[in-house]
């Protein structure tokens, strides 16, 4: 049995393989696979693990209906069409959950810097412009005991609500379809709806999927209904907030700052405006960039492309109806 695997991963997925009796081709040049250099490779393969942007586009997986698993290193599955690989049998793995004390800690990071201008007077340093000292000068803002709402209170929500809680005693609210009644009981969280959740957040912190419902969802709209000192966070993925419409409401103090992990696209332009602003701060998409999550996620889309190679059902499985009749 052969796998394709379109990034360096760490030694311990890399490992597990090996041991599994499975032949490893890995794709090391530093750029994107074309569409068609994807397919060709994986004509080759019984098996795909793939890390990064390529899409797992209805062409590709006609394509390729041959293979027995798809594994991602990635919780988010946004670039798969699931009904495709469900009409070709292909089992769909993901990695969630290993992640999320990485992801929730970044959210929590870029918070505090949001909030206290850091990458700004971190620049101001480089600059030269660490001199005279002005009392009244860009100036930060207080998170204890403010409202922290969060679209999408799973497991990385609630680490992020978690940290939010112990460090600045926030109040936590939260919008879902389900109800979190660990997060409820724990950290006293309560469920608002949308509207509520845009007008009583001082920061609203993103970890929701990226579905047909939530794209786009922080637009010109919502974010004029946030609060004026409002922080917006997103680190779930970029294309759930109009990137346009967040610039011009941070120009136009609509909401008072912003912390991405992700962008719209990706990478973001260097040139971009968003950079170079006081009161935002962005990461190039590094949420689960520890080493201990990595070889995490390497070690369970692993498991996922063993299990699927032998036929069985895939510990972490993102199209579980692929083994109904």
């Amino acid at each position: 049995m052969k796998v394709f695997i379109t990034r360096i991963i760490p030694e311990a997925g890399l490992q597990l393989l090996k041991n599994a009796g499975i032949e490893i081709t890995q794709w090391e040049e530093k750029r994107e696979l074309t569409d068609q250099e994807l397919i060709d490779h994986c004509k080759n393969a019984d098996a795909l693990l793939t890390a990064g942007r390529s899409k797992i586009d209805g062409n590709f997986l006609k394509a390729c209906s041959h293979l027995k698993v798809i594994s991602l290193f990635a919780t988010g599955f946004d670039n798969v069409d699931i009904a495709e690989a469900n009409a070709q049998k292909i089992p769909i793995g993901h990695t969630p959950d290993v992640l999320s004390k990485a992801t929730a800690d970044i959210a929590f990071l870029l918070m505090q810097n949001v909030a206290r201008k850091a990458f700004f007077h971190h620049k101001r340093i480089e600059k030269g412009n660490w001199n005279f000292f002005e009392p009244t000068a860009n100036l930060g803002i207080d998170l204890q005991g403010k409202t922290l709402g969060v679209l999408g209170l799973g497991k990385i929500g609630f680490e992020m609500a978690k940290s939010s809680k112990g460090a600045f005693e926030m109040n936590i609210i939260y919008h879902n379809r389900s109800t979190n009644e660990e997060a409820e009981t724990k950290l006293n969280a309560r469920k608002v709806s949308f509207e509520e959740l845009l007008e009583k957040s001082d920061v609203i912190s993103v970890h929701a999927n990226l579905t047909d419902e939530t794209k786009g969802i922080f637009n010109e709209e919502t974010f004029a209904k946030m609060k004026r000192k409002a922080i917006f966070v997103n680190t779930a993925r970029g294309p759930i907030h109009d990137e346009k419409d967040l610039l011009e409401a941070l120009q136009n103090e609509v909401i008072w700052g912003a912390g991405l992990d992700v962008t719209n696209p990706e990478p973001m332009d260097p040139n971009n405006i968003l950079l170079h602003m006081p009161n935002v701060a962005v990461l190039p998409h590094i949420g689960s960039s520890t080493e201990s999550t990595r070889n995490d996620m390497a070690v369970l889309a692993a498991q996922n492309v063993i299990a699927g190679l032998k036929g069985e059902k895939l510990p972490k499985v993102v199209n579980p109806e692929v083994y109904q009749n």
